[in-house]
């Protein structure tokens, strides 16, 4: 049995002060969750004040996205040294906005994923494809581009610390969710996919979350499919009531 990983993306959201609020009221209403993984992921300038709020909780903390290397001019960027330094223990790649809006690439996917990992942090690895790629036939074609090439050069131990998200771009903060059975279907095609790459035991083990308006009411839902193992959370995780019940919504 897979655990369930719950992450909560708050994307560019929350002053100091609202992110030390949304973090108190996850950390709160998680209390006694044993059996699901649990995941913030604020923005990095509230990275310091919530990871001092989620510390010793059973809430761990993670970074909307990070750089590939350990220092240098890189202006604007974070490297994995300095989000464990602030008490991160996860991170985020290839987010579906990251490709879209930056033009981040499946070889800059990897190379993040890859520097995340060499430093000790657990990878939530994102893919999906838009409306028109799912109209015309080509979300299989998609999603194992995307796969594949953001999981070169990862080995088979490196593996056990990475989740794939995936995130069907048309449902991500539309309101629309792809059916229970469209997310299925979509999440065994990349588990055979990392069967082929890997081994099917590696393949069966890896942790594959959903991403795409998830709520607390569709949540339970979701789960019950064999291949659903969790769920990246956009705008629902903004609200601590929200995202506990999501959490909740995922127990065994």
């Amino acid at each position: 049995m897979r655990r369930a990983l719950i992450a909560g993306n708050w994307k560019m959201n929350c002053t100091l002060a609202e992110a030390a609020q949304l973090a108190e009221g996850v950390v709160s209403g998680v209390a006694g969750v044993s059996d699901v993984d649990i995941v913030v992921c604020p923005t990095f300038t509230a990275l310091e004040t919530v990871g001092k709020i989620v510390a010793g909780t059973n809430v761990a903390m993670g970074a909307q996205d990070i750089y590939w290397e350990k220092s240098g001019a890189y202006t604007g960027e974070i490297s994995p040294d300095m989000l464990l330094d602030v008490g991160c223990s996860y991170a985020i790649v290839g987010h579906s906005e990251r490709r879209q809006y930056m033009g981040e690439t499946d070889d800059i996917v990897n190379r993040k994923a890859r520097a995340a990992l060499a430093a000790g942090l657990k990878v939530m690895m994102c893919v999906g494809e838009t409306l028109e790629e799912r109209e015309a036939g080509k979300m299989e074609e998609i999603v194992k581009r995307e796969v594949v090439g953001g999981l070169a050069e990862i080995g088979n131990d490196e593996l056990k610390n990475l989740s794939i998200a995936y995130e069907p771009i048309w449902a991500i903060g539309t309101g629309k969710t792809a059916t229970p059975q469209q997310a299925n279907e979509a999440h065994e095609f990349i588990r055979k996919v990392v069967g082929q790459l890997y081994s099917n035991e590696i393949a069966e083990a890896l942790v594959i979350q959903y991403g795409g308006s998830v709520k607390p009411d569709n949540t339970a839902t979701l789960m019950a499919e064999p291949h659903l193992d969790g769920a990246l959370v956009g705008g629902a995780s903004l609200k601590a009531d929200s995202f506990v019940g999501i959490v909740k919504g995922a127990q065994a």
